[in-house]
Formats: structure tokens, sequence, C-alpha cells
């Protein structure tokens, strides 16, 4: 994969750190706006990227960049990937994916139009202790309560009271709780248990924004609570309730550093598979064997799994305005 990468915020940061775990990954270009020019040429610096530019124009155009990772506001993602996509490049959407389920189906489609490979980035659903508690359901089903938790008080959360709004903070960019934290449990509850039958969503507003909130997901015999804060602090803790037993972790429902599975008969034990210390080593892995390979089927897996995900946002939303 040769990628380009558009964005200099944190997310890319944190990226850049790990890149050099990921296989047969080529950083070839990096992309951002002429007031973020001199970061980025900092980061080509550090980490060996071959170009820098400060209209996104030429990194779509470079014939060195088969693949573009937009790392920009959630506002942004939409227009961003459509033009990548339109310049024949592979995406690597970061989450929130788009706003809307149409919107996805319509990037989807020119994505197909045009032989490209359209992923959404988020760290859990290819964390390898994730798919281990997956195989696990079994052990401690029927499964009837899950509480998953991404708490975490935000750096940004000060100046916002202060008046000061950060676009993670603003509702006319996609900002939220329920979209920045909030993602990362729906994408974990739907990859674990499925579509749910309904969505209720009880959000704290502060400035017309959902600053921490609530998520009810209900499945034929069992309710899941998902739960996200910016405003709150704590160290989080998930379970998975079922009548054989119990998994839980601590720590952020993006990360999963470990989980522990408690049975009925008293019998204890934890584990931990991941294979890499920073959480988005192996997505970025799986998605280098993907578009190597432009292995479409699994390509596809994991859109229809982002639209469920997507659809349960939309019943969020709505569900408030009730």
């Amino acid at each position: 994969m040769k990628l380009g990468i558009i964005g200099s915020g944190k997310i890319v940061h944190d990226f850049l750190t790990t890149a050099d775990k990921i296989a047969d990954l080529e950083l070839a270009a990096i992309s951002t706006t002429p007031r973020s020019k001199q970061i980025a040429q900092d980061l080509a610096e550090q980490y060996q990227i071959a170009e820098v530019f400060s209209d996104n124009d030429e990194l779509y155009r470079d014939p060195n960049v088969d693949t573009v990772y937009v790392a920009v506001p959630n506002s942004l993602h939409y227009d961003v990937v459509k033009q990548a996509i339109l310049n024949g490049k592979n995406v690597i959407c970061e989450k929130p994916y788009v706003a809307t389920v149409a919107e996805a189906r319509e990037l989807k489609k020119l994505a197909d139009e045009h032989h490209v490979i359209i992923v959404e980035a988020i760290t859990n659903i290819h964390l390898e202790n994730y798919l281990a508690i997956k195989r696990a359901l079994s052990k401690i089903a029927p499964i009837h309560i899950a509480s998953l938790n991404y708490t975490q008080y935000s750096s940004r959360y000060d100046d916002f009271l202060e008046g000061k709004i950060a676009p993670v903070f603003d509702p006319a960019k996609d900002g939220g709780t329920l979209m920045d934290l909030n993602i990362y449990n729906i994408h974990l509850a739907v990859g674990l248990f499925g579509k749910p039958e309904a969505v209720q969503y009880y959000p704290v507003m502060q400035k017309g924004i959902d600053t921490s909130g609530i998520l009810n997901l209900t499945y034929p015999e069992m309710q899941a609570s998902l739960i996200a804060s910016k405003d709150c602090y704590t160290t989080p803790r998930s379970f998975i309730e079922g009548e054989k037993g119990t998994i839980f972790f601590d720590g952020s429902t993006g990360v999963i550093d470990r989980f522990s599975i408690e049975l009925r008969n008293g019998d204890t034990d934890s584990f931990e598979f991941n294979h890499y210390k920073h959480r988005m080593a192996s997505e970025f892995n799986d998605f280098v064997k993907i578009i190597d390979n432009h292995d479409t089927k699994t390509a596809d897996e994991l859109y229809d799994h982002s639209i469920t995900v997507m659809d349960v946002l939309a019943q969020a939303k709505k569900s408030v305005a009730k």
C-alpha cells in the first residue's frame, strides 16, 4: 500500500507512531491545509513521508498514492472521500464513516464503479482481544445484559465551558460524544450481538451538544447499555453478563487491552491476545492486506457492519427528538 494521508491532527500523529509496525506500508504523501503545512512538513521529516502537499488535489493526482487515509473533521469526510474515489484511490476513512446511511451507500456505489475499496477505520473490531471475546461469548451464554463504557474527560472540555468550541464539541461539524466516543461502543455491540431491535439515546446536553450520554440497545432477551462521556472522569469498566458467567475489561472500548472471564462455578481467568501495543496497528495491517489483495469480500463485510452501525446512529439521533 502506498498511502497518502489527508489531515494532521492527533489521530494522524497517533497513526504515524505505529506506522513502522504495519507490513508493506509506504508513506507516500501527506496533505493539510496551508495553515498546517509546517506541521505536515515536520511529520514528513520525522516519519520519512515522501511528499507534502497543501492542496488535496495534488495528493489525488500523485501517481505514487494508491490509497488515501482520510483523517479530517467528521463533517468533511463525505466530500474528501468522494474526491479520492473519483480520482481512483482506495480509501480508509476515520470513524464515523459519514453523516448518513444515504451518503455511505452513495460512496460505496462510486467505489464499486471505480473498482476501488473503501473501509472505515475503527480500531476495536480489528483487535485480537475483540475476536477472542466474540469466540468466548458461548462460554457465558445466554447473555442478557451488556454494559459498555467509554468515558474519557476531554482535554477540550474546559475550553468548551469557556465558549471555545473545538470541532468535537461543534454540532455543525458532527461533533458530540455519540459520534466521537459512543461510536466505539456501537461498533463493539454490533460486532458482538448484531443489529438491535430498538434504539434509544439519553444524552446530557450542554450548549446544544451531547457531552455525555447513555444509548440503550434492545435485543431479543438482552439489553445493552452504551455509556460514553467527555465531561466525566472515571476508569471505565465494561461487562457482558450471561447466565453462565461474565466477560469484563477495564479501560477504553476502543483499545480492549485485556479481558477477564468469570464463570458461575468460580473459575476466573484473564487474557491478552492483542499483537501490538498500539491500538491502530491491527486495523491498518488488516487494511493493507484487504487493499493490496483487492479483497472485496472482506471489504464488503466491513461495509455491511459499518452500515448497521450508521443505522443505529441514525436511530439514536432520531430518538432524542421524540
